[in-house]
């Protein structure tokens, strides 16, 4: 059996297991790889590379996906967002606060 196809079996099973939707699974399947990446590697979750790593988990599910099915399935689209939208807005909060914490407070100078 070639690995596609293993793949795709093995997230038929996990969906089977859980009983989840799949939007439910591309959403925990990103956060899960952000914080394993995290805990891996000690960045921030401020650095690109936890985030890096979601985008391209994502990117070798749909290629596995398209091996496996012969074609880009209509949810793939869908499925990109659901992996990514809540590490990505998790990354952009963090580099805002990031970037304020970083630069000086007017207030704190106003009182100098």
């Amino acid at each position: 059996m070639n690995p596609a196809d293993l793949y795709g079996r093995l997230i038929l099973w996990i969906g089977d297991g859980t009983g989840a939707p799949d939007t439910v699974l591309h959403i925990h399947a990103g956060m899960a790889v952000l914080l394993v990446v995290r805990l891996l590697t000690g960045r921030s979750l401020a650095t690109p590379w936890p985030l890096l790593a979601v985008y391209a988990a994502e990117l070798g599910n749909e290629i596995m996906d398209y091996f496996g099915h012969g074609r880009v399935m209509p949810d793939t689209l869908s499925d990109v967002l659901n992996t990514v939208f809540w590490p990505t807005v998790l990354f952009i909060g963090l580099r805002v606060r990031r970037a304020r914490e970083a630069r000086p407070s007017r207030r704190h100078d106003a009182l100098r």
